[in-house]
């Protein structure tokens, strides 16, 4: 039995899928009359593993009205996991031109206001 997914939500995640797969560069073209290979034009140059991602989510998008089977992934009426709207949000970042963050280490509490140690 289907589970029942927001076709509103189904939409927009396609629609965010769409976007970011029409940003991406285009393939090599080979000019036919001089026989020269042409870089793609487009504006972000994804991955090979970014572009499957987009073309496989569009695809279960398109056919299921989600992208994702095992509910422990995410909510049942999403048509997201959660795993898989971050990867959406950090292409979109990298469509966007900003760089992504990594791993960073949290200072504790009150760091600022603890008095430096004394050299002696």
């Amino acid at each position: 039995m289907p589970r029942e997914i927001d076709p509103k939500r189904t939409r927009k995640a396609l629609r965010i899928v769409r976007k970011l797969a029409a940003k991406s560069a285009t393939p090599e073209t080979i000019d036919r009359e001089t026989g020269e290979i042409k870089p793609g034009s487009g504006e972000v140059d994804y991955s090979q593993w970014e572009n499957e991602f987009l073309t496989e989510v569009d695809k279960r998008l398109e056919k299921y009205g989600s992208a994702f089977h095992n509910l422990s992934k995410g909510r049942k009426d999403e048509a997201l996991s959660t795993l898989q709207a971050v990867k959406l949000k950090e292409i979109a970042a990298k469509a966007r031109g900003k760089k992504r963050k990594g791993l960073t280490t949290k200072k504790p509490l009150g760091w600022k206001k603890r008095a430096k140690p004394s050299s002696a």
